[in-house]
């Protein structure tokens, strides 16, 4: 096993979830129905505060470079907020967060991001359709360089993977992926029945 090996496991596993996260009615549950410019940024600006809230709580680990890693992806995270909205906030982190903060071992932890970044590849590739259909060029080609980042830390969160999980420890990894990636479309379903929407149609 390898971490290619699992985010392929993870994406046939979760073909339906990711088909849904990857839908307009994702975006339409991530911003309350407010399908603006202004609430799609929002939205992707509090995503990347989230994370990096998370990560800042995980700076107890203790592999050296693993640390270093996250300290990494919690500062770009920031960056990322602040270049998708004006005034990024974050009012309450989605439950894949929560997901995620539970996790104590180097192992779930590095399994859980890689399941996050699948699910955020999800919704910024869905941002920047929303945006060329919304005839906004410069944002869209906006969405496309956060989404060549997300790209490039999933990328080195599967190298700290490679690096650091043998074994059993690729069941933990790949558990905690799940879990992160079901809480999120759990999230996306709940959202839309609480909108009196159905979340089974993919758009």
């Amino acid at each position: 096993m390898n971490a290619s090996d699992l985010e392929a496991a993870l994406r046939d596993d979760h073909e339906t979830a990711f088909s849904r996260l990857g839908s307009s009615k994702a975006m339409y549950a991530l911003t309350a129905g407010e399908m603006d410019g202004d609430s799609v940024r929002a939205a992707a600006a509090a995503d990347a505060l989230a994370l990096a809230s998370v990560l800042d709580d995980w700076a107890d680990d203790g592999d050296a470079d693993v640390r270093s890693l996250y300290a990494d992806l919690a500062a770009a995270a920031r960056e990322h907020a602040e270049s998708v909205a004006d005034d990024p906030s974050l009012d309450e982190s989605a439950p894949l967060y929560d997901a995620l903060d539970g996790f104590e071992s180097t192992p779930e932890r590095l399994g859980g991001l890689l399941g996050r970044y699948l699910v955020s590849l999800e919704y910024v590739g869905q941002m920047v359709g929303f945006f060329v259909g919304d005839a906004d060029p410069m944002a869209a080609n906006d969405f496309r360089g956060l989404r060549s980042d997300l790209e490039s830390e999933r990328d080195r969160v599967a190298e700290a993977l490679d690096a650091a999980c043998d074994g059993d420890d690729w069941d933990l990894a790949g558990d905690a992926a799940d879990a992160v990636i079901e809480a999120a479309y759990d999230d996306y379903v709940e959202t839309l029945q609480s909108m009196g929407i159905k979340p089974k149609n993919v758009c």
